[in-house]
């Protein structure tokens, strides 16, 4: 049986993992690794179970993150990455770059928009996205972008606990429900 986190257990790894990635010197590009790295290690049930199982030595535990990430992430991510596995939260990871990436916003007096998308974004995109995202919540936003090739196209933005979804698979559904 695997412990449930507390949630101030995340915000203590989330604040840690904010604190190194400031002190060297790149937090932004240190959580969007973080969070894109997570969404990949839950995407892949093997490399989920291998890092997450405690049968599993450190050792080869810590060399299934080098042998996957190097090359791909920073050095300062890597080195988070191995020791979330480590200490032994691989489950929680998702949850800790989320909420590093909520606390980063924060920081900046911005809110967190996790962008969905089916294909990756040109930065021009992304830009008039973000703008859209601050007109419709009157706030300044942080947008953070995962390929999801399962919303076949479109994007699903989350501020918050609100849901903008203009995703072809969600109106695939809408036209579904309405013609049976």
């Amino acid at each position: 049986m695997s412990e449930i986190p507390f949630p101030d257990q995340i915000d203590h790894y989330a604040a840690a993992v904010l604190d190194i990635a400031h002190a060297e010197g790149d937090p932004d590009r240190i959580t969007e690794e973080l969070y894109r790295v997570s969404q990949a290690i839950d995407a892949s049930p093997e490399l989920h179970d291998t890092l997450a199982d405690p049968r599993v030595p450190m050792e080869r535990r810590h060399a299934v993150v080098a042998e996957v990430l190097e090359g791909r992430a920073a050095d300062p991510t890597i080195a988070l990455v191995s020791f979330l596995v480590m200490a032994g939260r691989s489950n929680e990871m998702r949850e800790i770059a989320t909420r590093a990436l909520e606390l980063a916003a924060a920081r900046e007096e911005e809110v967190l928009a996790e962008v969905r998308s089916a294909i990756d974004l040109e930065p021009e995109v992304v830009e008039r996205l973000t703008a859209k995202l601050a007109e419709m919540t009157g706030r300044r936003v942080r947008v953070s972008v995962t390929v999801d090739p399962s919303l076949i196209g479109g994007i699903v933005a989350k501020v918050g606990d609100t849901v903008f979804d203009g995703s072809v698979l969600s109106r695939l559904k809408e036209l579904r429900e309405v013609w049976g």
